[in-house]
């Protein structure tokens, strides 16, 4: 007897043929990137607006970085399957990384969930695999390996998605990309030592390290140290104090019991804003600085959540609360999370999530990846995101309309260029704004 997902999965490629997931023809009626650009500046921090912009400037693949609108709208008027997963919703390379699970152990997963809604399957999957090809050229690698990091990505998410479709559920729900894992099994030399290095690094970033780097001792009390213009107090520190008090109330709600108690026993001693990302450049964030009675530090961010780039393509959230729906969603898709992953509205009505501070994160140095270490990687990225999709979607469906063949990744790869090539004519226009100085740029 056939499997019904086997068949409706092949049924699909009748509506949406696989080798159709390559078409990347946008609509003659789209919207230049540079009125996305300027409609998302709206409600921003006014004077770091230039700071974004001064970022996006750097590359294509920077620009790529700041451009999950631009994307979003392009994705949404082309063949897709209609198959909903928990999209991530800004699926790009960097997006990934290394950080502690609360059982302290080092574990690789998506990290970067601020446009995460339920979405198609293959706006990740296709957002992912430009962002190696846009990577690959900013290397200075050849245009044919980075088509095939386009392919390299996507052929991992096919053969891992299938795996992943037989698991029993709890087994995938239990699983989790342990770096020492990753480490030993890795079989470059180059990735081993790569891995070796980031997980010494990580495993000396205690949030006493952080503590030390961060702060200052002013008149014998410790302060988060300025450092112009990415991290500055704000005018009025005193009232944003009490502020920031009354907004850890309603925060403190959002956690379990246990994590509540933890919380508890920490005051708030400083607060100061802070320049973070590419795309989150202008959107408002806080660090904040809380001590116990031993003296012993706990900073967590306070990011500002507005609505999920996707949500004008697809059905609004189901969470009313832009914090909840970034918080629950990330939640959904690692295999463990932050225990300070929280909520809050602040008293400007705006709404905020918060997570601890660099928790032994590890960042990817892309920009020094050669090509063995960033094909290694595509195949990570590729593997994690099919988890992820996994988890949350109906993997038989999806893994059954790919096939056992490459079609889907040959189309994906196909697409990646297309669409890398776009992105290159829309940072162009940027970059020629800029010198036309209708955009405002400063460098950071």
């Amino acid at each position: 007897m056939s499997d019904p997902k086997e068949n409706a999965g092949k049924k699909l490629r009748d509506q949406v043929p696989r080798t159709s997931q390559g078409l990347c023809k946008l609509s003659p009626k789209r919207p230049s990137a540079l009125s996305i650009i300027e409609a998302g500046n709206i409600d921003r921090v006014t004077n770091l607006i230039p700071i974004r912009h001064g970022r996006m400037s750097v590359s294509p693949f920077a620009f790529y970085r700041g451009t999950a609108a631009v994307m979003a709208q392009d994705l949404a008027f082309l063949p897709h399957t209609a198959l909903e997963v928990q999209a991530t919703g800004d699926c790009h390379l960097m997006n990934f990384g290394g950080f502690a699970t609360p059982e302290r152990t080092l574990i690789f997963d998506v990290n970067d969930f601020d446009e995460t809604l339920p979405a198609p399957w293959e706006w990740d999957i296709k957002r992912l695999a430009t962002s190696f090809v846009l990577a690959a050229r900013n290397n200075q690698l050849k245009d044919t390996d980075a088509e095939d990091m386009a392919v390299r990505v996507a052929a991992s998410y096919r053969k891992s998605l299938y795996e992943f479709s037989q698991l029993n559920k709890l087994d995938l729900w239990y699983m989790k990309f342990e770096m020492h894992h990753l480490m030993e099994q890795a079989a470059n030399d180059k990735v081993k030592q790569l891995l070796k290095t980031a997980i010494d690094k990580a495993e000396k970033s205690t949030q006493q390290k952080i503590f030390y780097k961060t702060t200052r001792n002013e008149s014998g009390s410790f302060e988060i140290a300025d450092q112009p213009p990415l991290i500055y107090h704000p005018l009025h520190v005193a009232q944003e104090k009490d502020k920031i008090r009354s907004f850890m109330e309603q925060y403190m709600r959002t956690l379990q019991d246990d994590r509540r108690f933890l919380v508890s026993q920490y005051e708030v001693i400083d607060v100061a804003l802070k320049v973070v990302g590419v795309g989150s450049v202008g959107t408002r964030c806080l660090i904040a600085l809380l001590m116990n009675n031993k003296d012993e530090p706990l900073f967590l961010q306070v990011k500002e959540a507005r609505k999920s780039v996707l949500e004008a393509f697809m059905h609004p959230s189901q969470y009313a609360h832009c914090g909840e729906r970034i918080v629950q969603g990330q939640r959904l898709v690692q295999a463990a999370s932050d225990i300070f992953l929280g909520w809050s509205t602040g008293d400007d009505n705006r709404h905020y999530y918060v997570r601890q501070l660099r928790d032994r994160k590890i960042a990817p140095d892309v920009e020094s990846f050669d090509k063995e270490i960033l094909g290694a990687y595509a195949d990570l990225c590729g593997r994690v995101l099919a988890r992820a999709h996994a988890k949350t979607g109906d993997a038989a469906t999806i893994s059954n309309y790919m096939g056992k063949s490459e079609v889907l990744e040959g189309a994906i790869g196909v697409f990646a260029v297309a669409y890398a090539n776009q992105t290159e004519k829309d940072y162009q226009a940027f970059k020629k704004a800029i010198k036309a100085g209708k955009i405002p740029v400063e460098m950071s």
